[in-house]
C-alpha cells in the first residue's frame, strides 16, 4: 500500500490529468450499476429501488416466458451482430486501404470528410430518408424502377435494407481508425518491397494487411462485449416499429423498448440488461482467452 501511494505521488501530474476521465467513468458507468438490483425486484415507483419487494428470478422468467419470441429476438440479435461485424470490418479495412493508396491526397481528405458525415445524422432523420426510397406509393425505387414492392410488409427484405443503412452510416467513420494505423506504417517497408519487385497487391497482402491485424483483433474483441446489444435507433426507428417485420427485425433492445412502452416494467428492463451484460462479458473473456492462446500480443489482457 505504501508503494502504491508513493508511486501515485511520484506521478501525481498524470493522476490529476486522468482524474476527470476517471470521475466521468465512475459516475456514468459504474454508479448506475447499482440499479441492476431492480432485476430481482418488482419495482414500485412509490417505494423506490431499495424498498421495492424482492421477487427473485421472476423478471428473468418473464423474459423467457414465450420461448418462441425469446428465441426469435435472441437469434436476430446475434445474427445481425455477425452480419454487421463481418461486413462492416471488411469494408472498413478495404476503404481505409483504398484511400491510403490514393495518389491525390487532397481528394483523400475530401473523401474522408464526406464519409464521416452520415454518422452525425440521427436515425430519427434516417428513417425518413429510407422511407423516401422504399415507400410503396411514393418511394424512389418503386417509382423509378416501376416496381410495386411493399417493403414495409415484406419482412424477408429487411436484413438487406438494414445492412445497407448500417454500412452507409458507419463504414466511413469506422475506416478512419484503420487509416490511422496505415499512416504509422514505416514507408521504408514499401520501398524495400518495391525494390524486391513486389507490386501494389503484394505490398498490400504482405505489409498492409499484417499491420492491420492487431487493430482488427482489438476492435473485434471490444465489439464481442456488445454481441447482445443492438442499435435501437436502427431497429426501432428505421423499421418504424412495424409489427409485420418483427420476424426479421426485432432484437432484444427493441423488444425491451416496446415492453417499457406497454407496461413500464423497469424490473424487466433491468433483468434484460443484466442478461445482455453477463453474456457479453463471458463472450469477451472467452474471446480474449482464445486470442491470448493463439497470438498473445493481440489480446486485450
Amino acid at each position: 500500500m505504501k508503494e502504491f501511494f508513493r508511486n501515485t505521488w511520484k506521478h501525481r501530474a498524470h493522476v490529476i490529468m486522468a482524474l476527470p476521465v476517471f470521475l466521468i467513468l465512475f459516475f456514468i458507468m459504474y454508479v448506475p450499476m447499482a440499479g441492476l438490483v431492480m432485476a430481482f425486484k418488482k419495482y414500485d415507483m412509490t417505494l423506490g429501488i431499495w424498498k421495492s419487494p424482492w421477487i427473485g428470478l421472476e423478471n428473468f422468467k418473464f423474459l423467457i416466458a414465450s420461448k418462441a419470441t425469446f428465441i426469435n429476438f435472441t437469434r436476430n440479435t446475434i445474427l445481425y451482430y455477425l452480419l454487421f461485424t463481418s461486413v462492416g470490418t471488411f469494408l472498413n479495412v478495404v476503404l481505409a486501404i483504398a484511400i491510403d493508396q490514393l495518389m491525390l491526397k487532397k481528394m483523400a481528405k475530401t473523401m474522408q470528410t464526406l464519409m464521416i458525415i452520415p454518422v452525425f445524422i440521427s436515425y430519427a432523420a434516417v428513417q425518413f430518408i429510407v422511407y423516401a426510397f422504399i415507400s410503396t406509393d411514393t418511394g424512389i425505387l418503386n417509382k423509378s424502377l416501376g416496381m410495386g414492392t411493399r417493403f414495409y410488409s415484406t419482412a424477408s427484405l429487411w436484413p438487406i435494407i438494414l445492412l445497407i443503412v448500417k454500412i452507409w452510416k458507419d463504414t466511413g467513420y469506422g475506416s478512419v481508425l484503420y487509416m490511422s494505423v496505415l499512416a504509422g506504417i514505416d514507408s521504408s517497408l514499401y520501398e524495400a518491397a518495391e525494390i524486391d519487385g513486389a507490386n501494389k497487391w503484394q505490398q498490400i497482402w504482405h505489409i498492409t494487411l499484417p499491420s492491420l491485424v492487431p487493430m482488427v483483433t482489438v476492435m473485434l474483441l471490444l465489439s464481442v462485449g456488445n454481441v447482445m446489444h443492438s442499435d435501437t435507433g436502427l431497429f426501432y426507428q428505421v423499421t418504424r416499429n412495424n409489427g409485420r417485420l418483427y420476424g426479421t427485425t426485432q432484437v432484444i433492445d427493441s423488444y425491451v423498448l416496446n415492453a417499457i412502452f406497454k407496461n413500464s416494467n423497469f424490473g424487466f428492463t433491468a433483468a434484460t440488461s443484466f442478461f445482455q451484460s453477463v453474456v457479453g462479458l463471458l463472450l469477451m473473456l472467452f474471446s480474449n482467452w482464445l486470442v491470448r492462446k493463439i497470438e498473445p500480443e493481440n489480446a486485450l489482457f
